[in-house]
């Protein structure tokens, strides 16, 4: 056998195995960690709710009079119309462990039903603008899509047309706005917003210049 394979191979098995043992520790470190926060966080008391960023939905503001003969719009004008009585808020990113640490653990339930809330709202409001786009109503889908943007949704889609709406007309600064609320999400889908934003920025400039 040649001894240069040899000791190469010997050499390959060495690293994979520190390797391994290296991502053991690791794992067994964070999952010591997590129980340490979790039961930090079971030991929080109930914080007050009056403070959170609850959303109200500006139902008067959105197109309710169009395409009353489509059903799907019909269902989601029902679903935003029975969120109205609702609280609503955000808490994309947050882990139940923070938010029973900035909170308090007896409010996990109820932050769980709002943000729960939220999601439904988040998904409705954007099958609504996709009907509305979709029968030559794009004005009126914007609407709605910038009142998702304003709630901070990481629904990417309501970012790419919205996007793709304001660089057809040349307003990059509506594109801006929206490159500082994701800015601020705390989401996976952040980077792909933000890369998505700034290409359409771009475009934008290019045509400029």
């Amino acid at each position: 056998m040649n001894i240069g394979f040899l000791a190469s191979f010997i050499t390959f098995c060495l690293l994979v195995s520190y390797n391994i043992k290296k991502q053991a520790r690791k794992r067994k470190r964070d999952e010591k960690d997590f129980w340490a926060r979790e039961a930090e966080a079971n030991s929080v008391r109930r914080k007050p709710l009056d403070g959170l960023p609850y959303i109200k939905i500006p139902l008067e503001r959105f197109p309710t009079h169009l395409l009353n003969d489509s059903a799907e719009v019909l269902e989601c004008i029902d679903v935003i119309e029975s969120l109205t009585s609702r609280k609503i808020v955000n808490l994309t990113g947050w882990t139940n462990t923070d938010l029973k640490l900035e909170y308090g653990a007896a409010n996990i339930t109820e932050l769980s039903e709002y943000d729960q809330n939220y999601t439904l709202l988040a998904r409705t409001l954007q099958k609504w603008a996709d009907a509305l786009t979709e029968a030559g109503y794009a004005d009126d889908a914007v609407v709605i899509m910038e009142f998702a943007v304003s709630t901070n949704t990481d629904i990417s889609r309501t970012y790419y047309q919205l996007a793709d709406y304001w660089a057809a007309r040349g307003r990059g600064d509506k594109i801006e706005q929206m490159m500082n609320t994701a800015q601020g999400l705390r989401s996976s889908n952040k980077g792909a917003i933000l890369r998505h934003l700034k290409q359409s920025l771009d475009s934008i400039v290019g045509v400029l210049y």
